[in-house]
């Protein structure tokens, strides 16, 4: 056999691996809702960042007040003259980022908390008693509260939901490893004479990254609900930033008289963010699921 007899089956080999591997997403369900999800949120923010809108999102026309989708307007304008498809894209600007920043930062605060709070040390008791005095109080209040005190700030908002979700990434943590801790390879790495922050960081931390990930998704998909409920009651965004919260908030008047458009378009945005950040958060947790099996 010649080399190149050899070298041709050899290539084909790894262009067939790499199909493979390139179509596995669309015949597996979890990857294949990971892939929708991410598409979905990767499009929303190109669209909202790099795409040309029609008209001005902070800018109204006094001249054509409640439009109807048209040709001009695609999805209509609303009470004050502002077009609803340019605002409705223009709102992902802030939601979008808002709601990862604000997540990424529960998340650097309440898994270092939860691996903490799994340990045995005297801090652990100290930390769960203040977060289940913490979770006494609703967190939507706490939220609303914290904007309010400090102010219509970006950064405020992204504290607000850093602070409502920080307990949830600590209880998933501090669950997660607490059954970990019993594991043979735990317990190899403590008689190895690791000190318990190696452990806790290079052994459990590694083990329980799907889960946390699964869950980055979930949040994120809450925070984008706090962010429209805050800016519903008009503690959010200020005027005339566009937000699809007071946009919801803006257009829920007009519904009974027949202006639906100003309502819908908000509330299908928030809708398919919600749903895909869900399909993500569903297809890691199915692919941690599998990998515990």
């Amino acid at each position: 056999m010649s080399g190149a007899d050899v070298l041709v089956p050899a290539i084909t080999d790894s262009r067939t691996g790499m199909v493979r591997r390139l179509v596995r997403p669309l015949h597996d369900r979890a990857l294949r809702g990971i892939a929708i999800g991410a598409a979905v949120i990767v499009a929303m923010l190109v669209a909202a960042f790099f795409a040309p809108l029609p008209f001005s999102p902070t800018a109204p026309d006094p001249l054509a007040v409640l439009v109807g989708p048209s040709g001009t307007h695609w999805l209509g304008t609303d009470l004050s003259g502002f077009d609803v498809f340019s605002r409705t894209i223009a709102s992902a600007r802030r939601d979008l980022p808002l709601a990862l920043v604000g997540t990424g930062l529960s998340l650097l605060i309440g898994v270092p908390l939860g691996l903490l709070a799994s340990s045995k040390s005297a801090y652990s008791g100290w930390i769960m008693r203040g977060l289940d005095v913490f979770q006494a109080f609703p967190l939507v209040i706490i939220a609303i509260a914290v904007v309010t005190l400090t102010g219509n700030h970006l950064s405020n908002v992204v504290l607000a939901i850093a602070i409502i979700n920080v307990p949830r990434f600590m209880r998933l943590v501090r669950s997660e490893t607490l059954t970990l801790r019993e594991s043979r390879f735990v317990e190899a790495a403590i008689a190895s004479g690791c000190s318990p922050a190696r452990v806790m960081f290079r052994h459990l931390l590694p083990n329980v990254r799907a889960v946390i990930l699964a869950q980055c998704s979930l949040t994120a998909a809450s925070a984008i609900i706090v962010i429209a409920a805050l800016n519903f009651l008009g503690v959010g965004v200020s005027p005339p930033t566009p937000s699809w919260g007071s946009m919801i908030q803006d257009g829920a008047e007009n519904v009974t008289t027949g202006q639906w458009w100003t309502f819908v378009a908000p509330g299908t945005a928030i809708l398919l963010t919600v749903v895909s950040l869900n399909l993500i958060a569903d297809g890691l947790q199915a692919h941690a699921e599998d990998d515990a099996r």
